[in-house]
């Protein structure tokens, strides 16, 4: 006995979707969590599984339609008498599947993943294949910049690249397709459009409906011979603008028309936003020729994450700075004894981790500096772990990881996790984990040059500090002689809400001394 499958909310304030391509056909046999339908909504491409074990009784919809929610999509039988259906079905369905071709081999669609908390969109920064390469399972194939990181995208199985639908530097949804695979058969691909003519007419009009899926980025005319690809809201534009939505040339991807399109198409410009743009770059070298001439970038990914960061914690924290003068000299003579040490076993030490533990043991005497304040200044929390984060300069912009819990870390423990957070960092690659929960942060930005800046807070934390460059000066010794020291300059910015400058003048003395008396933090560490 058959029932119908119920469409199910498939996002929020989504009440209805367009059937884009069939899975499966009517007396298919089917598993639970296969493949169905792919439909597309206002925001993204979704495909539908099935919720049980059964046989395709009747497809509700045609491709191109529009399914409501909450209503049936098609019905199943999954009764007993489907286990006789199964066998037979099961050879047509590999033939008439519209991603099927006549080799055998199936084309499918990557879709792209979730790749991180509230993202919904990624820059391509570089492919790492190219169409008709062969590629294997966990091999890496694109580089994605979104606004915290970047991020490899690996595949998901074995097969030969049939098309990317994007450019570098195109922006990619989240769960939406990204390239095209074809899957077992690949290397008889090519015989098999050689003796498509000697195939029967059935197989040819399979191949015929099989083929609009791989080649329709290539041919956006695709549309015009049949229902175009466009999600609900894009169809209602163009009925309110009164254009035939099938004679609109698509630009999205897999020839998807965008509302773009049907304006361009409705202002008589029957080329679309993609050609415009061509032809635009074609004439671009001459452009750029000109004096005087400029041009505009997009601030996408890391940076443009920064600078939201930046400007909500400028106008909503009360910043106030304080610096002062630190002696370095006996530090880092040990710095560069432990340096010599634990190199040959492979352990890097810079003078990050001592900057790191001296501030961790100077935060237990001060926990104040490691509190966090809510929005509305109510409520102040301590945070009992000092995860200590370090800005670095990446070349996909400032990226702050932290070091967690050093107060329970040696210095060559936090030597250890430096380095693995800094090379990771500098190929863009920090794990989201890596980049949350951080409670105060060091910006070394004397590594590059100056030697006093005035950081911004790492909302929601209290305080940041910048190290200026170390530089070797002249200072009196207690004997009233002039000496050579290696002085570097402390620049903070706190939050004024919760710290006052009594309170950061103090505890910036403290971690001065354990710098400055570098054995004097062995009696404070655990």
């Amino acid at each position: 006995m058959s029932k119908d499958f119920i469409l199910p909310d498939i996002g929020e304030g989504i009440v209805e979707c367009e059937i884009v391509e069939w899975l499966v056909k009517e007396g298919d046999s089917i598993k639970e969590d296969q493949p169905v339908v792919d439909v597309m909504t206002d925001k993204a491409l979704v495909q539908i599984p099935a919720k049980e074990d059964g046989v395709v009784a009747k497809l509700y919809y045609e491709k191109g339609d529009i399914a409501k929610v909450h209503e049936p999509l098609f019905a199943i039988d999954s009764g007993d008498s489907s286990s006789e259906n199964k066998p037979v079905a099961a050879e047509p369905k590999q033939e008439a599947a519209p991603k099927q071709s006549d080799s055998g081999s199936t084309v499918t669609d990557f879709i792209l993943p979730d790749i991180g908390e509230g993202i919904v969109e990624c820059e391509i920064v570089e492919w790492q294949v190219k169409e008709g390469d062969t590629i294997e399972e966990d091999q890496p194939v694109v580089d994605v910049m979104t606004d915290k990181a970047l991020v490899q995208i690996p595949a998901k199985e074995n097969g030969v690249v049939e098309k990317l639908y994007y450019k570098q530097g195109d922006i990619a949804k989240v769960h939406e397709p990204l390239f095209a695979i074809r899957v077992a058969g690949s290397a008889s691909a090519s015989n098999a459009d050689q003796s498509a003519p000697a195939a029967s007419s059935q197989q040819e009009s399979t191949a015929t409906s099989a083929k609009p899926k791989a080649g329709s980025v290539e041919a956006p005319a695709a549309a015009r011979q049949g229902k175009a690809i466009a999600s609900p809201a894009v169809r209602r534009r163009a009925r309110e603008l009164d254009v035939d939505i099938s004679q609109v040339s698509g630009s999205g991807a897999k020839g998807r028309v965008m509302k773009e399109d049907v304006e361009a198409f409705a202002k008589g410009d029957h080329a679309s936003p993609a050609a415009a743009s061509t032809a635009a770059a074609n004439t671009g070298t001459a452009q750029v020729a000109k004096a005087g001439g400029t041009h505009v970038e997009p601030i996408r990914g890391v940076k443009a994450a920064m600078a939201k960061q930046m400007m909500k914690s400028v106008s909503t924290i009360p910043h106030f700075t304080y610096a002062d003068e630190f002696d370095l000299t006996n530090v880092m003579a040990l710095q560069k004894q432990l340096k010599e040490r634990y190199a040959d076993e492979g352990i890097r030490i810079t003078m990050m981790p001592f900057f790191i533990k001296a501030l961790s043991l100077a935060l237990k005497e001060f926990p104040v500096m490691n509190a966090q304040v809510n929005d509305d200044c109510t409520e102040i929390t301590y945070y009992d772990d000092h995860n200590i984060g370090m800005a670095v300069d990446t070349k996909i912009g400032l990226l702050v990881p932290n070091v967690k819990q050093v107060q329970n870390k040696s210095i060559i423990e936090v030597a250890e996790e430096v380095t693995r957070l800094t090379q990771a960092a500098r190929e863009g690659r920090v794990a989201q984990e890596d980049m949350k929960g951080g409670t105060i942060s060091i910006s070394n930005i004397g590594v590059i040059g100056g030697t006093v800046a005035t950081p911004i807070i790492n909302k929601p934390e209290a305080a940041i500090v910048a190290l200026g460059k170390v530089q070797e000066l002249p200072r009196f010794d207690a004997n009233g002689n002039v000496v050579a020291r290696k002085i570097m300059t402390a620049s903070w910015s706190g939050d004024h809400r919760i710290i006052d400058g009594g309170t950061i003048a103090r505890f910036n003395k403290r971690w001065q001394e354990f710098l400055e008396d570098p054995t004097s933090m062995l009696v404070h560490m655990k």
